[in-house]
């Protein structure tokens, strides 16, 4: 135990040593309280910014004028705020707190804590303001742009993690704590996750490309987000429960060899589980499937954690109804075991293909974020901010109380809706008459139905902000209630000695003199786990340990990802996007189009009705990024071209209600009046040339020349159909094209143009659409409940697909429409 003396000086020593075995230290406090801080005003930015998104989707008008503001461009500044900016700070404040603590030792460097509180904060303010102006990769949890990336990377790997690193080496504790094997965890994964996620070629300051492509590009930003919740959602937050919740309830772990056991499966088993979030896409069937197993596997190491979590309390239990700081824990830790139950269960193929693209998904990650991750942090707060505001208690203990009342009824009154609606979803698009048609064939009906569910969801979510605006009160009253300068208590402990012999008994094992196998006897002295305490004196090694459980974990699936040619046929009439068409395609990311609509049809006989021929994965191997989406808030895209006329998309543009009555789709009217850059389309193309994609000479060489012929060429057609003239300069241009190409390459019959060569390799890799057809077909052609395999339906969009797209509706809209 460190002796603490009365309060000195500010200045007084950070780490003296008074003779060879005692050296005196203090605590840098003041980094945690600028953590604590910044945790509870990005807490409130996000859970507002996600209030405002919600309402959006009930009066989508609001941003009518506003389209910096619309929902696709609001909801990445709500996820990344609410997951890099709120649970982001409120990790630091929780490492930088028990750290110090846990380690006997102030942070290695002051310099570095403050650039890394300074940059983190400046990269979080980056994403706010480039978010909204449309520079996005599009890709969910990873949207922000190489530059912010690299600099990410340097604050997080360098300035956090060497700190870290160095601080856990200079320790004066021997042994490291159940905590600091999570943080360790948490550090080394992120790292790894978020440079290889982001690999890419620049194509300007603002814009850069993927180095991978369709398939491959989702499996990787499956990998990378699945396991950003594992590694910046959930391992850190059991490290601050392993500490905080002990020192709140004054009892120890319950159980340390259970901590050991939830550790090392939960940090191998995780990294395994991503691609669960693509069954029944054109991810290869054995990923989807070892996906499956592992999250289920998942199951037994995340109870485990929740059970020595609740368990720690045992004989504290009455403590609870006192204490609000319990309280928060406890339902944190429950909705940290609903959330782990939920998720294994929802990777079961069968129930994924009901529950994908739906709101459930929705209702789960908000149980995990709102519930887990916000009331571990608001518990954390209420716990540590008596102690570094240096006062004796929170401000006002009633509006703690109130704050966790209103919090649990908002969360409920959140989830429950959201949930409901995604079953009903789930269960209209799936449904069909007794003659084998879709009982609900309009999607908008399918929206339309949850309306009333997503405003009582309005409503939950302003509970839950108002108890965030209770936090921040009660935190301002408690800091200004603070003295006026703050104490700095010297603490002593004696140098780790760096020829430490270990002192403890050697173990005798209840079985040695039991006539039994040797082996029996050899697996109890494993279970001992006399191994691992050797481990947790020596932070390097075990570092290394972590990084190649999380490294060989994932080369297990990347590997044959990557150099299997057969997992991603290539299909000869797929070609690369014209230069209007990617400047169109680069137009969809930056609205954040991808937040509301997917374009991955799935072999589901109901998919294949309601928008045709089901996705393959040669379709994508131009796609940088994929953008399969994961929710449905309007219909799939991934057969869209040739289904409407032009036309049509412009007056979609402009009001979306004049052809698709009930819709929810914002207006985009500023596409009509922003005149596209044509002299910018050049660096997309040669980005994409660089990455494997065969343009011709003219591509690259007049770009602009070829762009405006085809906007011309599609702005006359708008004119036919009845819309206004002269308009081939404007954006809707681009982005019309890229929606009249969508997903049609799998149906050309034509040569491929003069000079194009097929991509993905040689000439025997490539294979007729009738082979690719029946190849995936029999990979991935049947469901659940005894669904047929899609292929049956496998020709151009039917008369239900017309009536799913609001196809009548085009008919009242869209004089002169050809292609309806």
């Amino acid at each position: 135990m460190s002796t603490v003396t009365d309060s000195l000086s500010p200045d007084a020593p950070r780490s003296t040593a008074t003779d060879n075995s005692i050296e005196h230290f203090s605590y840098d406090d003041q980094i945690v309280r600028m953590f604590v801080t910044a945790t509870i005003i990005w807490g409130l930015v996000a859970t507002t910014v996600g209030l405002i998104a919600a309402t959006l989707l009930v009066l989508p008008w609001l941003t009518d004028l506003l389209p910096y503001f619309s929902f696709g461009r609001l909801r990445p500044v709500h996820t990344n705020a609410a997951i890099f900016a709120f649970a982001g700070n409120g990790i630091f404040a929780a490492v930088y707190y028990s750290t110090q603590r846990l380690c006997k030792a102030r942070m290695w460097s002051d310099a570095l804590s403050r650039i890394h509180f300074w940059g983190w904060q400046a990269i979080i303010v980056a994403a706010a303001i480039t978010l909204p102006l449309g520079l996005t990769q599009g890709r969910e949890y990873a949207e922000l742009e190489w530059p912010i990336d690299l600099f990410i990377a340097v604050i997080w790997l360098f300035v956090f993690g060497g700190n870290f690193l160095m601080t856990l080496i200079n320790r004066r504790e021997r042994h490291m704590y159940v905590a600091l094997w999570f943080y360790i965890a948490t550090i080394v994964t992120v790292a790894v996750l978020h440079v290889f996620n982001n690999l890419v070629v620049p194509a300007g300051w603002f814009k850069g490309y993927s180095v991978y492509a369709g398939v491959q590009d989702a499996f990787m930003q499956w990998w990378y987000g699945h396991n950003a919740v594992a590694f910046f959602l959930t391992t850190p937050f059991l490290g601050l429960m392993y500490y905080f919740l002990p020192k709140a309830a004054q009892r120890p772990v319950f159980s340390y060899r259970l901590s050991i056991i939830h550790f090392w499966s939960l940090v191998f088993i995780y990294i395994w589980a991503g691609p669960h979030h693509l069954h029944y896409t054109a991810l290869p069937e054995w990923a989807n499937t070892l996906g499956m197993l592992f999250s289920l596997m998942l199951w037994m190491p995340s109870w485990g954690g929740m059970i020595n979590g609740l368990l720690t309390l045992r004989g504290a239990w009455h403590k609870v109804a006192a204490d609000p700081v319990l309280k928060f824990f406890v339902v944190g830790i429950t909705f940290y075991g609903m959330a782990t139950f939920e998720g294994p269960m929802l990777s079961i193929k069968s129930i994924n293909a009901l529950s994908h693209y739906t709101d459930w998904t929705i209702a789960h990650v908000h149980a995990g974020a709102l519930g887990w991750n916000g009331f571990m942090i608001f518990g954390m707060l209420y716990w540590m901010m008596p102690r570094i505001f240096q006062t004796s208690k929170m401000w006002s203990p009633k509006l703690v109380s109130l704050h966790f009342w209103t919090g649990t009824l908002g969360i409920l009154l959140y989830i429950i809706p959201i949930y409901a609606a995604g079953l009903m979803q789930g269960l209209m698009w799936r449904a069909m008459d007794e003659t084998g048609h879709l009982s609900y064939p309009d999607f908008i009906e399918t929206i339309q139905a949850v309306v009333p569910l997503w405003w009582i969801r309005v409503g939950g979510g302003a509970l839950y902000v108002s108890g965030v605006v209770m936090l921040c009160i009660n935190a301002l009253m408690t800091w200004m209630a603070r003295p006026a300068t703050y104490e700095v208590p010297v603490h002593s402990a004696p140098r780790l000695s760096a020829n430490y012999q270990d002192d403890e008994k050697p173990r005798t094992s209840p079985l040695t003199d039991v006539p039994m196998l040797e082996v029996g006897k050899k697996i109890d002295s494993i279970g001992a786990m006399g191994w691992h305490r050797r481990w947790e004196r020596l932070p390097v090694k075990f570092t290394v340990l972590t990084t190649l459980a999380v490294v060989v974990a994932t080369l297990f699936e990347l590997v044959p990802t990557f150099l299997i040619r057969s997992n991603v046929p290539t299909i000869a009439t797929v070609t690369p996007y014209t230069p209007l068409e990617l400047a169109g395609r680069h137009i969809f990311v930056s609205e954040g189009c991808y937040n509301c609509h997917s374009q991955m049809i799935r072999p589901i006989v109901s998919e294949t009705k309601r928008y045709g021929e089901y996705s393959k994965p040669g379709e994508f191997i131009y796609d940088r990024p994929f953008q399969w989406g994961s929710r449905r808030i309007g219909p799939d895209l991934a057969r869209e071209g040739g289904k409407q006329s032009s036309f049509w998309h412009w007056t979609h543009f402009e009001n979306p209600s004049l052809v698709s009555p009930g819709s929810v789709m914002p207006s985009y009217q500023h596409l009509l009046e922003d005149d596209l850059k044509f002299d910018a389309i050049a660096p997309h193309v040669e980005a994409a040339a660089f990455l494997g994609a065969p343009y011709s000479e003219e591509d690259l060489k007049n770009t602009e020349a070829v762009a405006r012929r085809q906007a011309e060429e599609i702005a006359a057609q708008v004119v036919q159909q009845g819309g206004p003239a002269a308009m081939h300069e404007k954006q809707a241009m681009a982005l019309i094209a890229f929606l009249q190409r969508v997903g049609t390459d799998l149906f050309r019959t034509e040569e491929p143009a003069a000079g194009a060569e097929p991509v993905a390799g040689d000439a025997d890799a490539a294979v007729t659409d009738a082979a690719v057809t029946d190849g995936a077909v029999t990979d991935a052609a049947v469901t659940d409940g005894g669904e047929a395999a899609a292929g049956e339906e496998a020709d151009a969009p039917t008369a239900d697909d017309d009536a799913a797209e609001g196809g009548n509706d085009q008919a009242d809209a869209a004089e002169g429409d050809e292609s309806a």
